[in-house]
């Protein structure tokens, strides 16, 4: 996205992704049809200890700026409960917008080259990747987390977080089901069923629907969850 649009304004941008296919993250996502936004999104769905980042960066780009672009590129999409949206066909449509915004912008792509090294020298970056090494004035990681590695996922952004002096907050499990050893499972003769619950955070409830697993306590069946009491609006 962020290669695409910069491309876009005229900037000439390289895109390296160490992973053979781009956006393997998005492909099962949504249950491979991607969830690629909310229509209730707002700050006050957010938890984090930036109150304030939600609302600069959603002022700057909503959800209805995403729609309107997959809209653009005749993406059929359908709303699910609680304003989610997803794409009728395949999240690769989804992965196919982008790639497109991208050639729309002249990028060049490099897939498959994970990055060796990152240094800094005067008012260039360099990167080593593979056998080749590139010089920009700018350097933008757009690495997401570790929480899936069988698609890829490591601690690179953090590890190069640390060598330029910068503060990290450490990962924490978030979005998983709580889940207990075979012989103490809960529950398993529930699995499969889904019943409204209310979960609770310091003074923030959202209710939504709790799934039964096979595997003990119920998880969540979904992150985008209503906020009970206040506006009653749906969150993010």
């Amino acid at each position: 996205m962020c290669a695409g649009i910069a491309g876009q304004r005229g900037r000439r941008i390289l895109l390296i992704d160490h992973a053979p296919e781009a956006g393997r993250k998005i492909l099962i996502s949504g249950g491979g049809r991607c969830n690629f936004t909310n229509l209730d999104v707002a700050p006050d769905r957010y938890l984090s200890a930036n109150p304030h980042f939600a609302k600069s960066a959603l002022s700057r780009y909503g959800p209805q700026d995403f729609l309107a672009l997959v809209d653009r590129h005749r993406i059929a999409w359908h709303e699910k409960t609680l304003g989610q949206l997803f794409c009728d066909g395949s999240a690769r449509q989804i992965v196919r917008m982008l790639l497109d915004e991208c050639a729309a912008g002249g990028v060049t792509l490099h897939l498959g080259n994970p990055i060796r090294e990152v240094r800094h020298a005067g008012d260039q970056f360099q990167v080593e990747y593979g056998v080749r090494t590139a010089q920009a004035p700018a350097l933008v990681i757009a690495t997401g987390g570790p929480s899936i590695p069988k698609l890829g996922a490591t601690d690179f952004a953090y590890r190069l977080a640390r060598q330029f002096g910068l503060k990290i907050v450490e990962p924490r499990p978030a979005l998983v089901p709580l889940t207990l050893p075979p012989e103490e499972a809960l529950f398993r003769a529930l699995a499969g069923v889904a019943t409204p619950v209310v979960a609770r955070c310091g003074a923030a409830r959202f209710a939504e629907a709790a799934l039964f697993t096979h595997r003990g306590c119920p998880a969540r069946r979904s992150c985008r969850s209503r906020p009970t009491g206040g506006t009653g609006r749906r969150s993010a």
